[in-house]
């Protein structure tokens, strides 16, 4: 075989492996692990296409709409399109430990699934936040966090009445 004909032969068979690459992605069930990452007001406009699929909500915790169960560690709140009041917002549960940062006007995402009672169930939640780092203080309590969420509670619970 002459050189010639060796190298075509080598990009024929890199063509029909790329091609049988592209045919797989373009023709396979790759769809359905998609991500899609939504601000509240386009979750809400997807109608029952929102609904199952795997969502990574972005928005901004609304103001006073915190609740935190510590006995069944379990969090809700309501992710807004941004912090004007009337903003579209979904309501979301979470039945993780909320980070350190966690409170009312943060930017969030959250992961999960929305469901036709209008609630979206997270299991996954990250908060937005600067690149700088503050080490711990000598002595700090590592439960500082729930202080912010028992005021934001206890703001929530005042404002209600």
């Amino acid at each position: 075989m002459t050189p010639v004909a060796r190298n075509r032969l080598i990009a024929l068979g890199a063509l029909l492996v790329a091609g049988a690459g592209l045919s797989f992605v373009a023709f396979g069930d790759i769809g359905e692990n998609l991500v899609y990452y939504w601000s509240p007001s386009e979750m809400l406009s997807q109608g029952d296409k929102a609904y199952s699929a795997t969502i990574r909500l972005g928005g901004v915790v609304q103001q006073g709409s915190i609740q935190w169960n510590e006995q069944h560690t379990t969090l809700h709140f309501r992710v807004a399109d941004d912090v004007k009041e009337g903003a579209p917002s979904v309501m979301v549960r979470s039945t993780e430990t909320p980070p350190q940062m966690f409170r009312d006007k943060i930017g969030v995402v959250v992961e999960g699934t929305y469901d036709k009672s209008g609630v979206f169930s997270s299991n996954r939640l990250m908060v937005n936040h600067s690149n700088e780092y503050r080490a711990p203080k000598e002595g700090e309590d590592p439960n500082k966090w729930r202080e912010t969420l028992s005021d934001a509670t206890t703001a929530s619970a005042a404002g209600a009445k």
